[in-house]
């Protein structure tokens, strides 16, 4: 049985999609060089250039509840000649554990350890800030785990939690409706308090069309009121630094970010200074022209491959 967030209606296209990350592109990181877009059929053909491999899920190792194609096998070639394979995710709405069960239930051979989400890098990075009351975007049937630690309140339909709550967690938005929003950001005009955003996308592609992430409600908000949200995980270098705490010697030189997304995937890992490939054939540029929408955005990544 497959993991969900809840019912979705996914009625964003491509072309709205790449227009709301370009929309948002002051609050992003900016791109630290200017990759040269060589063109591969796939990751067999850069297997003996880098050691090690920072992929995304979404578009990279499936498309919703579906393993793409061949990229099993694929990945399982990679382990087995010796490289180091990473998920670098930002699927921050599911416990760890869930995930797990999904790679695995989709074919997959990841160590939990060689999972890195912004689930993860959110937790990481609430280690250091003072316990709080935090109103929590995310969908309640998923339970709490991982979250134990935290006092939060799940965000609803009573206009008092969004008053009383010292802070918010945006983690996953499947149950989010445009009435909570309204609510969030009519609490934050009247008390501006810390936003802490565990999942920058403002899309995921799915089997048909893009889901609306946190990322997007995270900007909104931000538009709507002048807070500026702290955001963990891809492009932020966060989720990166905690990626090469369980690599600690890999050679950045050497090393490989793939995934599927300009302005996450891509302008992430040249946050991390690794180098990038991006996805073609599957995920948020499936069918389009991927060439136009790179020069679109200036992000130019280091390869662009057909399929991962």
């Amino acid at each position: 049985m497959g993991i969900s967030e809840g019912t979705r209606s996914y009625h964003l296209n491509l072309d709205e999609a790449f227009a709301a990350y370009e929309g948002v592109r002051a609050r992003l990181p900016e791109p630290r060089q200017r990759g040269a877009c060589v063109s591969l059929p796939d990751l067999d053909a850069l297997a003996e250039d880098f050691d090690t491999f920072f992929l995304d899920a979404f578009g990279v190792l499936n498309i919703g509840e579906t393993a793409i194609p061949g990229v099993p096998e694929r990945v399982a070639r990679l382990q087995a000649a010796g490289k180091r394979v990473l998920i670098v995710s930002n699927a921050a709405g599911f416990p760890h554990a869930s995930l797990m069960e999904k790679y695995t239930r989709l074919g997959y051979d990841f160590a939990p350890e060689d999972v890195i989400t912004s689930r993860k890098a959110l937790l990481h990075g609430l280690r250091s800030l003072p316990n709080r009351h935090f109103g929590l975007m995310a969908t309640e049937n998923l339970g709490r785990a991982d979250l134990e630690a935290l006092n939060v309140t799940y965000l609803a339909e009573d206009p008092d939690v969004y008053a009383e709550v010292e802070a918010f967690l945006l983690i996953g938005s499947a149950v989010w409706t445009q009435e909570r929003q309204e609510l969030l950001e009519d609490a934050l005009r009247r008390n501006p308090r810390p936003v802490y955003v565990g999942n920058p996308d403002i899309v995921a592609p799915r089997e048909s069309g893009f889901s609306t992430e946190p990322g997007a409600f995270a900007h909104r908000l931000a538009d709507a009121t002048g807070l500026m949200p702290e955001f963990y995980g891809k492009p932020f270098g966060t989720i990166y630094d905690l990626a090469f705490e369980r690599v600690p010697t890999a050679d950045k030189a050497r090393t490989l970010m793939v995934g599927d997304s300009l302005h996450t995937d891509i302008l992430g890992g040249q946050t991390a200074g690794i180098g990038t490939a991006l996805i073609a054939g599957y995920g948020f540029f499936a069918g389009a022209d991927v060439h136009a929408h790179i020069s679109a955005a200036a992000i130019y990544p280091d390869f662009i491959l057909d399929r991962p």
